[in-house]
């Protein structure tokens, strides 16, 4: 089952801005390589729970995985065939908001070339341009 939130306080949320850069989560912290996000998207919970589904068997249990996202924000959507108007739509997916430079993904516990194997097929699920980093080289 996807990710989402036990509770909200509201359950319909405003569209937001994705545009400038991440203030946080930019440093790795809990693995030795991560995933950073190179634009700026909204990740479904679908989407990430493939990634990790990926990870996992690309790695065959081994080592650790660090989700640094999480799906908090709702997205309405109105039924097909429907008049304009009456209201904004009901929930109907859960996203997290990525901007340019997070952190999206990290693995502890294993060699660089399994983890950026991984990574690379990892990359391939998501909807952006991501780009594979290590905690011995300088994230900016």
């Amino acid at each position: 089952m996807p990710l989402q939130p036990k509770r909200v306080k509201y359950r319909k949320s405003q569209r937001g801005r994705r545009k400038g850069i991440s203030s946080r989560g930019t440093k790795l912290n809990f693995g030795e390589y991560g995933l950073i996000a190179t634009e700026a998207a909204w990740i479904t919970s679908r989407q990430i729970e493939a990634v990790r589904v990926t990870i996992i068997r690309s790695l065959r249990h081994e080592g650790r995985l660090w989700i640094r996202i999480f799906p908090n924000k709702s997205v309405t959507k109105k039924p097909l065939e429907t008049r304009m108007g009456k209201g904004k739509g009901e929930p109907a997916d859960w996203v997290a908001v990525v901007r340019q430079g997070r952190i999206l993904f990290e693995v502890g516990g294993v060699e660089e070339s399994r983890a950026k194997k991984a990574f690379t097929l990892a990359s391939h699920k998501l909807p952006i341009k991501t780009k594979f980093v290590s905690a011995n080289e300088v994230v900016k």
